[in-house]
């Protein structure tokens, strides 16, 4: 394994993440802890859950996923080895069976409570803001449209000054954001840097091949502001395995369970993920390892998160960790990254 550190800390955390969103759904518990068990084994030191979790968010199995590893943290009592991530939802009526009001204090503090007590432990290493409360274009929404009559009033103080509570009373430790975009980031860095309050130190968004867009003002925002990237979805819902073109995609697989995740099997998408496919192939290389070995040297991407649904799977995603693109593979990557660009947004 390879590590890094967490920006603006001394924590040492694994350059691949444990991701976590289908335990409780697609996976069960006795799954879910042998895949914990490998990622230890391996060497992988990051998990990242969510209070939604598992994907997609349903009232009967929301916080399965945070039970799951509670119950492993119970029976090895590893909880010493790990840095712990999770998040509180966003509001929505995709989630409104949570919670609803937002980021509201009491909000905050009820949902890292409830984690806490989900995970059996005491304290939750980095804590999550889920996706902005206010509209904008994320999950698939390509480019911005500002709504005049939206409700919401900039709250950017009273959430830092929430997670300094939290943080003063030993609950949580750093303060991440998902999902968000350039001018929500410098907001709450801009909070923090005038009024002495907890600084987020990562951000956790989509990046894969197929969609790049963290490679506009958020990467300049990343490097000059050293707020590091946690990428989610690398592998784009699995297209970019190529296990879609040779038929080797099972029923239970997230783009076949999970329609409402389009932008996954948008026409254009599979086209590019196919190029990647081929590519991968002529260099000898396994098209997922390749898609993985590629966000995980990106320069502004602190770790990446990567999961699975089996073991198998699991362990191949893991050695991507060895595996280092050369600057021809490089080249041909970015020439159809220019033919078709970011087709997953």
């Amino acid at each position: 394994m390879r590590y890094t550190k967490l920006p603006n800390t001394d924590i040492e955390i694994s350059k691949i993440c444990l991701g976590t969103m289908t335990w409780g759904k697609q996976n069960t518990e006795d799954e879910a802890h042998v895949q914990m068990d490998m990622a230890i084994d391996k060497g992988i030191n990051f998990f990242d859950t969510a209070e939604l979790y598992p994907v997609p968010a349903e009232a009967e199995t929301q916080g399965r996923t945070s039970t799951y590893i509670g119950t492993w943290l119970k029976k090895t009592g590893n909880r010493d080895k790990l840095i712990l991530a999770s998040k509180i939802t966003g509001p929505g009526d995709y989630t409104k069976h949570i919670r609803t009001g937002g980021f509201s204090k009491q909000n905050i503090i009820d949902a890292v409570n409830r984690e806490l007590k989900r995970l059996q432990t005491d304290y939750i290493d980095l804590f999550q803001l889920h996706w902005p409360e206010r509209e904008t274009n994320t999950f698939g929404t390509r480019d911005y449209t500002h709504d005049e009559n939206e409700h919401w009033n900039q709250n950017f103080y009273a959430v830092l000054e929430t997670f300094q509570e939290l943080i003063s009373d030993g609950k949580v430790r750093f303060v991440g954001l998902s999902n968000e975009k350039a001018w929500g980031t410098m907001r709450y860095l801009e909070e923090a840097k005038y009024n002495n309050l907890p600084r987020p130190i990562t951000i956790q968004n989509a990046y894969s091949l197929v969609n790049r867009t963290f490679e506009g003002d958020l990467a300049e925002v990343s490097h000059r502001e050293n707020i590091g990237l946690l990428a989610y979805s690398p592998m784009a819902f699995g297209i970019l395995s190529g296990k879609y073109f040779k038929g080797l995609d099972k029923p239970n697989s997230r783009l076949n369970l999970f329609k409402r995740f389009s932008r996954y099997s948008d026409p254009q998408t599979m086209v590019a993920a196919k190029r990647y496919m081929e590519l991968a192939e002529k260099y000898g290389l396994s098209p997922a390892q390749m898609a993985l070995a590629f966000v995980t040297d990106r320069p502004f991407v602190t770790s990446n998160i990567i999961g699975a649904t089996d073991s198998a799977q699991l362990e191949e995603n893991i050695e991507s960790i060895h595996l280092k693109l050369g600057e021809d593979i490089l080249k041909e990557i970015n020439k159809i990254h220019s033919e078709i660009p970011n087709p997953a947004t």
